[in-house]
């Protein structure tokens, strides 16, 4: 086989594996966000859920202790928040009129 066509073959396998590889992480963030997922508000108002309390961690929300159970939603107001555990704090965006369901502490 010519060198030009072991490229050209290349190519398509690179871009084929590049192409999968986009495909499994937009399904890991269907709704495009990274931290959570969201599901309907019933009133139309912004509510976060901590889905996952990271094995009974203490969670401060913009610097406040979180009281609700995990799962159970509480009204926030939209936009930025910060989520903190063991010190260690995420940000993250909460849109308007749905209910956030915080549930990934990765990287």
């Amino acid at each position: 086989m010519k060198a030009h066509m072991r490229a050209r073959r290349g190519a398509g396998l690179k871009a084929a594996l590049l192409l999968g590889l986009a495909g499994a992480l937009a399904g890991c963030a269907e709704d495009g966000h990274l931290r959570g997922f969201v599901t309907d508000s019933p009133d139309g108002k912004t509510y976060l859920a901590i889905v996952d309390d990271h094995d009974g961690c203490p969670i401060l929300v913009d610097g406040r202790k979180w009281t609700a159970p995990t799962g159970r939603a509480r009204e926030i107001a939209p936009g930025e928040h910060s989520i903190e555990c063991y010190g260690g704090e995420i940000r993250f965006v909460i849109p308007a009129g749905v209910v956030f369901n915080f549930d990934y502490w990765g990287p």
